[in-house]
Formats: C-alpha cells, sequence, structure tokens
C-alpha cells in the first residue's frame, strides 16, 4: 500500500504522485514494485535490502540515489515471541523524490504523519523528514520501553508468589527485545554522524534538529541500559533462589540414603495447578524418596511435609 504525502504545515496526502512529495510504502505489493522500479526508477536492490529483517542501519548510493536504513521499533502481538522487536524501514530519495519502505505495519509512520499534521511542522528536505524519522523512533522506542518496565513488575510480582517456568521465561523474553532495542538504538545515532557527514557541504543540515535528535535517541539509549541492569539483576536473584531450592533438595536427598534420620520439616515451594492444598505426612521413608525424587509431590508454599524419626 502506497500513499503520497505533500508537506503544507503538515503531511496532507494526495491522490497521485508530485514532484519532492513524499511517497510512503507500507508492506508493499506488485503493484507498489510496479510503481517503484518502472515510474519513478527506484534500484531494485535497493528494495531488496529492505527487505531482510536483520538489516542493519547505514547508508548506500547508486547513482544520484541515496539509501538511507533505519531501525523502528514494532509490537509483537503473536503469543509465545518477543513482545516488542525491530524492524527496517528504507528511506531512499534523489534530488526530487523522497520514499519511504517498510515491510511491516508500524504505528511509527501513522503517528508521525498524524504529529505533522496537529503541530503544522514543515518538513523543507530530505534530510528533515528523515532526521524526523529517526526522532521518532525514539520516542517510540522511550513509549515501549515504559510498557516493558511496566512487564518486568507484573513478572517480579508473580515470581514473589511462586517461581514459575512461564515468568521466567517472559522476563527472558523482555530481557532479549531489550538487546535489540540497545542494538537499534546505536545503529540510529551512528547513522547521525553518516548523515551530517553526506549533507555537510548542503543548506539541508539543520544544527538544532540535529541535536534534538541526538538528545532523544540518548535519553532511549540511557532507559535501555537502566531497564537491562535491573533486569539483569532481577534474574540473578531469582536464579540465587532456585540454586538455594537445589541445595535444599540435595541435602533431602542425602538425609534420605542415611541409615538414619533426624526429626525435621520439609518446606517446599511449588504449586498446584488447582491451587489445591494438601498437608502430608510420610510414614515410609522409602516411598518418601521415590515421590520427591521423581517430582511427584507438588507442595504449595507455607505447606510442610512432616518427616518422622525413623531407625532403619
Amino acid at each position: 500500500m502506497r500513499t503520497y504525502l505533500y508537506c503544507e504545515a503538515g503531511f496532507v496526502e494526495k491522490a497521485q504522485w508530485l514532484p519532492n512529495s513524499w511517497v510512503n510504502v507500507v508492506c508493499p505489493n506488485n503493484d507498489d514494485f510496479e510503481f517503484l522500479t518502472k515510474t519513478l526508477n527506484v534500484p531494485e536492490s535497493f528494495l531488496d535490502d529492505i527487505a531482510d529483517t536483520d538489516e542493519r542501519p547505514r547508508t548506500d548510493t547508486e547513482g544520484n540515489w541515496l539509501l538511507t536504513i533505519l531501525r523502528i521499533p514494532v509490537q509483537n502481538k503473536q503469543n509465545g515471541s518477543l513482545p516488542f522487536a525491530t524492524v527496517p524501514i528504507g528511506i531512499i530519495t534523489n534530488n526530487e523524490i523522497i520514499v519511504s519502505v517498510c515491510y511491516h505495519n508500524t504505528d511509527l509512520l501513522p503517528d508521525f504523519i498524524e504529529h505533522t499534521r496537529r503541530k503544522g511542522i514543515v518538513v523543507r528536505n530530505k534530510l528533515d523528514l528523515i532526521l524526523r524519522l529517526i526522532y521518532s523512533s525514539a520516542v517510540w522506542f522511550l513509549k515501549y520501553l515504559k510498557q516493558i518496565n511496566i512487564d518486568i513488575s507484573a513478572a517480579e510480582k508473580e515470581l514473589e508468589r511462586s517461581i514459575r517456568n512461564e515468568d521466567l521465561l517472559r522476563l527472558m523474553r523482555l530481557q532479549k527485545t531489550l538487546v535489540y532495542f540497545n542494538t537499534s538504538i546505536r545503529g540510529n545515532e551512528v547513522m547521525i554522524g553518516k548523515l551530517k557527514t553526506i549533507f555537510q557541504d548542503t543548506d539541508f543540515l539543520d544544527k538544532e534538529l540535529v541535536e534534538d535528535v541526538i538528545i532523544e535517541l540518548k535519553q532511549a539509549l540511557n532507559t535501555v541500559n537502566i531497564y537491562s541492569d535491573i533486569l539483569t539483576g532481577t534474574m540473578d536473584a531469582f536464579a540465587s533462589i532456585i540454586s538455594n531450592y537445589h541445595e535444599t533438595y540435595d541435602q533431602l536427598v542425602y538425609r534420605l540414603n542415611a541409615p538414619y534420620i533426624d526429626c525435621q520439616f520439609l518446606w517446599h515451594e511449588r504449586r498446584y495447578s488447582s491451587g489445591r492444598s494438601a498437608l502430608c505426612f510420610f510414614f515410609d521413608c522409602t516411598l518418601l524418596y521415590r515421590i520427591v525424587h521423581a517430582g511427584v509431590c507438588d507442595i504449595q508454599k507455607d505447606q510442610m511435609v512432616l518427616i518422622f524419626h525413623l531407625t532403619l
């Protein structure tokens, strides 16, 4: 799907393409490819590069065409996958043509277009558009980071009640998301320096806008680093708790194998899937060993198994 946008105190959609207008292409189909390659003569190699999901932020040139690839955040709706990810967007420009191509639906582009209308922002040239898209990406990184922080807090509260694999995997997915965010933000930050070098001898460079973009990117990067450090500390803390449980289990097995067992209370934090509770008394030491060793005995928090004083 493609739209033709012309800047009139904000981007306004037009029925057909005009010189110096912005062609925004999202999830391109065969008709879009035909228009880009045949009508606008956009290099096909650029479109192939943008289609690569793992493409990193970079610039490339072919003839009088300039390709700028950025990475922007998206929310993942699929269950069991990363809650957020980053995808490439390519901005292809020459003297009269500005084209953006993204193979994924995102919230960023519609919000950016609406923002320019609401604020009456005038985008003067192609570099202005690229810089403002980078700025918008930083804003959306920060929005999604707030949601990630909420998800981390919710997972921590669940883990405080009971350590479950689902909650640990949830934190692991959030940790991977933060790594991808960190890499993408750093890549976009590097692009600022490259663009400044490319356009340094032109009238396109707006130093104040460049400074604003750098500040917003640094804020997003600092936020990612803070949340990553917090999450790493949380994962390490729960790893220590799990290690302590394993030590308790090993001591239990050792005592069950001994010829003499002292009277003791065993505390075991597990959860019944149905939420039921039971107080179990074991008189047969061999049976107790088999049940605990096989992991069949699911005992809820604050429940206890009483092991009686036995001489074998």
